[in-house]
């Protein structure tokens, strides 16, 4: 019931809708519908009640499935989740289908990279893609940084945030972290059943202090920034990357974005720490780092930060 109130006010786009309008539309009392919208509010809806009914506010921020009309059926919507990464890996293994896409308002124990904490408050996209690839299982890496190229191009096409890529995948504006991209696969034998990619975006959120070198698109670029028309171009964009997957040269186009190229970093792995120069990225998307001492290293997964002397 309330999600066919958020359906009606919705509709009816900035505009206001009378108590006995959503009464009449949805077959229930006045008073039904004022418990309904006082509920909705008290969970974080941008509702507000006048003296001639009801009125939604930002209704372009709104990233319920009807919103998406081309996907409404591929949307799965979560007020509150503890991850969309978990919420999405049971939805894949209950057969959701390739193109799906997990959202929530907001995420109790959202993570990142190394197990990090991720901080979800209401106003950022949170949200995990499923995927269902046809590729052979050896270039599925190449969809993690397709991801990121989808998303750098939506930031920078969208917000007109000059946005970089960061190896392995995070979105930065300047030296400031305005996203982050993980990914999980589950594999049956030799098949792959199901590929993740989690994004947390900062929109119009905003991060905590104690998050050094973090930034939403709010505080670059001002107000009014719609998640709705963020979420539907980065899918559109991520779709042809996707189709094209077997023809393109995916870390060609990433470079084109990446600051990380000619940085000095410190790179972190499960088990290591060292510093050098960001020298290249190699075709099979691992970071190619000379160190201090003039040996190479190529790092396949861990994270990397830059160091002061870049900025």
């Amino acid at each position: 019931m309330k999600e066919h109130i958020l359906h009606l006010l919705y509709s009816n786009s900035g505009q206001v809708v009378s108590g006995t309008t959503l009464s009449e539309h949805l077959g229930i009392s006045r008073v039904a519908v004022w418990k309904h919208v006082k509920n909705l509010k008290q969970s974080g809806w941008p509702i507000v009640s006048t003296s001639r009914g009801y009125i939604l506010e930002h209704p372009r921020d709104l990233l319920l499935p009807f919103c998406f009309a081309d996907r409404t059926n591929q949307i799965y919507h979560f007020t509150e989740t503890v991850s969309t990464m978990d919420a999405a890996k049971e939805l894949a293994r209950k057969g959701a289908p390739h193109m799906s896409l997990v959202l929530a308002e907001r995420q109790t124990g959202g993570r990142g990279r190394l197990s990090r904490e991720w901080h979800s408050q209401d106003g950022g996209i949170w949200c995990t893609l499923i995927l269902r690839p046809t590729i052979p299982f050896a270039y599925t890496y190449q969809l993690n940084f397709a991801a990121s190229v989808a998303l750098v191009e939506t930031l920078r096409d969208e917000t007109g945030i000059d946005a970089t890529v960061k190896w392995p995948n995070d979105i930065l504006a300047g030296r400031k972290k305005i996203a982050g991209l993980l990914s999980e696969m589950e594999t049956h034998g030799d098949m792959l059943s199901f590929l993740n990619i989690g994004i947390g975006l900062n929109v119009n959120n905003t991060p905590p202090e104690t998050v050094e070198d973090a930034a939403s698109i709010r505080s670059l670029t001002g107000p009014g920034v719609s998640r709705q028309k963020l979420v539907n171009r980065f899918l559109d964009r991520f779709e042809e990357l996707y189709n094209q997957i077997r023809e393109i040269d995916i870390i060609a186009i990433w470079k084109a974005y990446t600051s990380t190229i000619g940085a000095r970093v410190a790179v972190e792995t499960h088990n290591a720490r060292f510093e050098g120069i960001a020298v290249d990225v190699d075709p099979t998307g691992a970071l190619i780092i000379e160190t201090c001492d003039g040996t190479t290293k190529k790092v396949i997964y861990g994270d990397c930060f830059y160091k002061e002397n870049n900025q």
